[in-house]
């Protein structure tokens, strides 16, 4: 999950969707949310999000 964010990220930069700035902001407030106690809610939601998102058959 980590990568793909990341990938993404570089995506915004190059395709100058995203300036430094904010980048370093949005990793920053990452890095952050990480190291809080609301970390393991987040990951659960995004986990059961992906989850879904895995199991929409088209």
């Amino acid at each position: 999950m980590v990568v793909l964010l990341a990938v993404i990220l570089v995506i915004l930069i190059r395709g100058k969707h995203m300036k430094a700035g904010p980048a370093i902001v949005a990793v920053l407030f990452g890095f952050f949310l990480a190291s809080s106690s609301i970390a393991p809610d987040v990951n659960r939601f995004l986990n059961s999000l992906a989850d879904t998102i895995a199991g929409i058959k088209l």
